[in-house]
């Protein structure tokens, strides 16, 4: 790796773990594109080298959830198993489809998801305790399937869903998005190491920027007003969506 695509490494990861921290997500939906478009990384590697970057960027983000109390605890436990068996599946599934499809598909995702926070309205906030636990059970098993199968941290699903469906106020959505994220990247991580989809330089220059912009963003969303927060969501997630989208339809008009 030349010294100009680490130092770019270092500000994709910076940038990819303030947006974990600010928005709940893993960081995926910024490194899975850099990593093919600014680092040189084949389609596979984009897909497979954000999730160990994940792993490191959620722990710290959801540790400072975690010390202001936007955690859900119930919510974590009941999603965690179930998302780590989908993570498998997602990753196993990554092998026998199109890679520039499996992008394609990322981009329709975010930009779906971007749509349904912009036009969220303040939702029925429901007590803590009695959303059943299987509720969180399968949307962890949807949220680790996305995450596995698309190289991002599952984010992207979990917190729309459980804030619009489920009743969970968005700052401790995004901070038990971001626990639920840090484990299931593991099995993820397991399976893309074993097919051989992880540049391991790639993920060290993206670790040195992660974890300390995952802290920042944390710290700015905790103190930001809820409405701010998810204008600045869904302008985000369809920002991404469409240049992601753009780059692969792109790529694969021309083959």
């Amino acid at each position: 790796m030349t010294p100009l695509r680490a130092a770019l490494g270092i500000l994709v990861g910076f940038v990819a773990g303030l947006m974990s921290g600010l928005f709940g997500v893993g960081g995926g939906i910024i490194t899975t594109p850099a990593i093919q478009v600014l680092l040189g990384g084949a389609p596979y590697i984009a897909v497979g080298t954000p999730l160990p970057v994940i792993f490191p960027t959620a722990l710290v983000g959801a540790f400072t959830y975690h010390r202001a109390g936007e955690v859900s605890v119930r919510a974590a436990k009941w999603a965690a198993g179930p998302g780590a068996l989908g993570a498998i599946g997602g990753a196993l599934l990554t092998a026998a489809v199109n890679p520039h499809w499996i992008l394609v598909v990322t981009a329709i995702l975010i930009g779906w998801q971007a749509v349904r926070v912009a036009r969220a309205k303040q939702h029925e906030i429901r007590a803590k305790g009695t959303t059943p636990g299987w509720h969180y059970a399968l949307l962890g098993l949807a949220t680790g399937f996305v995450s596995g199968f698309l190289g991002v941290g599952g984010g992207i699903i979990f917190v729309p869903v459980v804030t619009t469906v489920l009743g969970m106020p968005l700052k401790r959505a995004l901070g038990t998005s971001l626990v639920l994220i840090a484990a299931i990247a593991v099995p993820g991580t397991i399976v893309h190491a074993a097919l051989g989809h992880i540049d391991w330089a790639i993920f060290a220059v993206l670790v040195i920027g992660v974890i300390p912009a995952a802290r920042i963003g944390a710290n700015v969303a905790l103190g930001a007003r809820e409405r701010t927060l998810r204008i600045l969501i869904a302008v985000f997630l369809f920002a991404v969506a469409i240049a992601y989208g753009a780059q692969e339809l792109s790529t694969l008009v021309k083959g």
